[in-house]
């Protein structure tokens, strides 16, 4: 069977309001018609994944991960590893991240950045679990990092990449797999699509980063999980893939990265009313293969 996949959000992050889902039970029907059955949900602190799991808790098809953003050290500058051990030791807690280094928006925190981050990585090789790494405006401390420090020993992904060629080249060297967000669909997003283009098919995963980078066409609302099958879409148009075989073949990197078999999820605490809206009627109700 296909399965798709949005291979990271931070569903304790939805606001519910608005014209999108009511609550996360809505969301998670509007993915489901829309195709998508599988999610990973991503913790940025550890008390956002202690705060994250009572809210999937009654779902299936999520996986989760915890990690220490490099945007959020003030508030979690003190975490030690036993406390984000704990995490990890959760059945579905797949991954360690979202870590990494961001100088575009926290330059000023890089010293504490590179340790966090250094510290994350060792963490990942102890528990052999493969690392989501966020990466703004810090190429080369990055990489630089993930080869001083083994990352290619646990693997992972680069997660909503928006660097160039170069950085992807290195990371790909590395072992690991490149997700595309709905930045991707953007308009001034041409060096997004230059990775895309560059990088092979069996390295590649989608995501939406919701409530994050809404994809065209459904760009400035509060994104969802169901979106992804819009960033789906375009990037099996754009490598010439029909929707299907790029769903089955991003589910199977996805699977591969994280070391985990998809199988079909229950529908469990999932509401049966029609949850569709305008906004998502394109996409609604369209199964594979299409």
């Amino acid at each position: 069977m296909t399965f798709l996949v949005d291979s990271h959000c931070h569903l304790a992050s939805l606001t519910f309001e608005g014209k999108g889902p009511k609550s996360l039970g809505e969301a998670m029907a509007r993915a489901r018609g829309c195709g998508v059955t599988h999610m990973l949900s991503v913790a940025c602190t550890i008390e956002d994944y202690d705060r994250m799991m009572k809210i999937i808790e009654p779902y299936d098809g999520i996986f989760n991960s915890c990690g220490i953003h490099p945007l959020n050290l003030e508030e979690a500058g003190n975490w030690t590893e036993e406390q984000l051990l704990e995490c990890l030791k959760h059945e579905k807690c797949i991954a360690l991240g979202e870590t990494g280094l961001d100088y575009f928006y926290a330059s000023e925190t890089r010293d504490a950045q590179l340790d966090s981050f250094a510290r994350q990585i060792d963490l990942a090789n102890e528990v052999k679990k493969p690392l989501i790494i966020h990466a703004r405006s810090a190429h080369h401390d990055t990489v630089a990092l993930m080869r001083e420090h083994n990352a290619r020993d646990c693997g992972g992904v680069m997660h909503c990449f928006c660097d160039g060629v170069e950085m992807a080249r290195e990371c790909l060297d590395l072992g690991f797999y490149i997700s595309f967000s709905g930045i991707a669909t953007f308009k001034a997003a041409d060096n997004v699509r230059e990775v895309l283009e560059y990088v092979p098919l069996d390295r590649i995963m989608v995501e939406t980063d919701c409530p994050y980078l809404a994809p065209v066409p459904v760009r400035g609302m509060d994104n969802e999980p169901a979106f992804v099958r819009y960033t789906l879409e375009f990037v099996a148009d754009f490598k010439k893939t029909a929707p299907s075989e790029m769903a089955r073949i991003t589910s199977e990197n996805f699977q591969k990265c994280f070391n985990v078999t998809l199988s079909e999820p229950s529908a469990d605490n999932i509401p049966e009313k029609d949850v569709s809206t305008y906004k998502i009627d394109s996409l609604f109700g369209k199964g594979w293969p299409c």
